[in-house]
């Protein structure tokens, strides 16, 4: 991807897990983290994802991101199982962390850059790959800069360009405006709406903010407390472009509800597991 009008020789690509299991290690035995996940992202669905902290929803990331196996059960992405080999399944999803994970030393175009120089880009085509989105990142003059020298929002900025430019169908965003206040979540959901609607990539997105995932999806998975299920599926038939008059909308504020009421559920059941010791 050189320029918008590029975007749509990236092929369409879903996402489908079925009766997904993971266990981690434990000194007293396995812990399940995932029992039996099950669902689809359809190509160029914008999907979020929602659970009590510590559910598993990073642990999904790491399996489609082929970071980690599942123990049991199907994961295709575009048809093919994952891996962290590019030029295989892997080469279908960019992997955007929490953390913006910025090199201090590097100017910000040679950070946004790295991606395509890892997976084998030669430098100077991968620089003016990601020099090419500055404009439509709202980076401009930024190039030269050092991450110290950004804003919040333009380091998250930086690093979903550095997630954009890979050239991928499919965008994993782990929390990518957790650590942002809340005027600069509320500019970075628009501009991120606004970014997916123009490059129409498949997103798979984790969030703790039920507003946020409404406001932003097509759809919201909400994971159970930990070991994870599929909870409910929650179409959100909201118009788009999405305006921030939204919020208050009855609608808008039904979803939320609905939302709110199920994931305090599972938060409470996550608690009471925890004063009661892990399950065997």
């Amino acid at each position: 991807m050189s320029d918008v009008a590029n975007q749509g020789r990236l092929p369409e690509v879903g996402i489908e897990l079925a009766g997904v299991r993971k266990s981690f290690a434990m000194r007293n035995g396995a812990r399940p983290v995932l029992d039996g996940i099950s669902f689809t992202v359809a190509p160029g669905e914008f999907v979020a994802i929602i659970g009590p902290s510590g559910c598993g929803k990073s642990t999904v990331f790491n399996l489609l991101a082929g970071l980690d196996s599942a123990d049991d059960g199907l994961l295709r992405i575009g048809g093919d199982e994952p891996t962290s080999d590019r030029k295989h399944a892997g080469g279908h999803c960019a992997y955007m962390p929490q953390k913006d994970l910025l090199f201090p030393w590097r100017t910000v175009l040679d950070n946004t850059a790295l991606g395509l120089v890892v997976a084998g880009v030669p430098k100077t085509e991968a620089r003016q790959r990601a020099r090419e989105l500055f404009p439509a990142f709202g980076l401009s003059g930024f190039e030269d800069a050092r991450p110290f020298q950004l804003s919040g929002g333009m380091r998250q900025r930086a690093a979903m360009l550095r997630t954009v430019v890979q050239d991928r169908p499919v965008l994993l965003l782990d929390e990518p405006f957790g650590a942002l206040d809340s005027l600069t979540r509320t500019e970075m959901q628009n501009w991120l709406q606004d970014v997916w609607q123009r490059y129409r990539r498949t997103v798979l997105m984790i969030t703790h903010d039920i507003r946020e995932a409404i406001y932003l999806a097509d759809r919201v998975i909400v994971l159970s407390a930990r070991p994870a299920r599929v909870r409910r599926e929650v179409a959100v038939p909201l118009p788009r472009p999405r305006e921030l008059s939204m919020l208050t909308a009855p609608q808008f504020t039904a979803l939320e509800q609905q939302l709110i009421e199920v994931l305090h559920e599972e938060s409470r059941r996550a608690l009471a597991e925890q004063e009661s010791g892990p399950r065997n």
